[in-house]
């Protein structure tokens, strides 16, 4: 078999799911990837989210690192040293630098924040707010259930009902929104487990109550910064510790998705 180059693969975000995504292509063998955050990330899976890389300087998931870099012009010394590296560069100013042969926005805004099709030669959007053949060249579902995970060839993900996923038979109860602007503090931390009603941190005065019982999968660190609706944290009613330190299923089956789109573009 000829050898194939690999593509440059640049990824719009670095959270829970972007690093999920990042993970099966590097394990794939498709490693020359750059992430592109901000300079605040608040993903609340923080032990499997390359953006702690931003505050941290370098972050292992999995055994895969990645580490931060100040400049487009490392991304080669980081790919020679093994690591991912994760640029902050929110509105994806590199991209003219780095030319990726693929584009894939993993921010996950529930809308459109700025990708377009003449970004990169395959432009893969994840969930909604993407349509296929308009904006991005595939969508890749994130929406829970049976198409989770499926390449769209044509038209746009599933809309967005605001209701999370189902697991364990668990959904709106496991995940706590900021209800107003404020200061998030908690004095807990992600892999320690909750009883129902437990106050697992507060937003100024505002108590955040744990709906059920489980383990924190996700939490924001202590004293961070909030507007309404920030995303502070999430509960697994499963309840199994080690699940905190390894990528969800979700992750992976969208990252399955996205590794079947750029397989089909280097082999079809």
């Amino acid at each position: 078999m000829s050898a194939i180059q690999t593509p440059t693969i640049t990824i719009r975000g670095a959270g829970d799911l972007a690093t999920g995504v990042a993970l099966r292509l590097y394990q794939a063998g498709l490693t020359r990837l750059l992430l592109l955050e901000t300079a605040n990330p608040l993903a609340v899976r923080r032990t499997v989210a390359f953006s702690e890389a931003i505050y941290h300087g370098e972050m292992t998931v999995e055994g895969i690192k990645a580490a931060r870099i100040s400049s487009p012009d490392l991304t080669e010394k980081a790919w020679s040293n093994g690591t991912i590296p994760v640029l902050v560069d929110p509105e994806a100013s590199s991209l003219g630098q780095v030319k990726p042969d693929v584009l894939v926005d993993a921010i996950l805004a529930k809308r459109n924040i700025g990708t377009t099709m003449d970004q990169a030669p395959l432009v893969i959007g994840l969930g909604p707010g993407f349509t296929a053949g308009q904006d991005v060249h595939r969508v890749v579902e994130t929406k829970r259930g049976h198409h989770l995970g499926r390449v769209i060839t044509e038209g746009p993900a599933a809309a967005n009902t605001g209701v999370p996923g189902v697991i364990d038979g668990f959904s709106i109860e496991r995940v706590y929104w900021a209800e107003h602007e404020g200061t998030f503090t908690t004095p807990y931390d992600i892999g320690q487990l909750v009883k129902k009603g437990d106050i697992i941190g507060s937003v100024d005065d505002t108590p955040v109550v744990a709906a059920l019982s489980g383990v924190i999968r996700g939490l924001l660190r202590n004293n961070t910064p909030v507007v309404k609706r920030t995303k502070l944290g999430d509960v697994d009613p499963r309840g199994t510790i080690s699940y905190c330190g390894e990528t969800s299923d979700k992750a992976l089956s969208i990252g399955g998705g996205v590794l079947e789109t750029i397989c089909a573009q280097l082999f079809l």
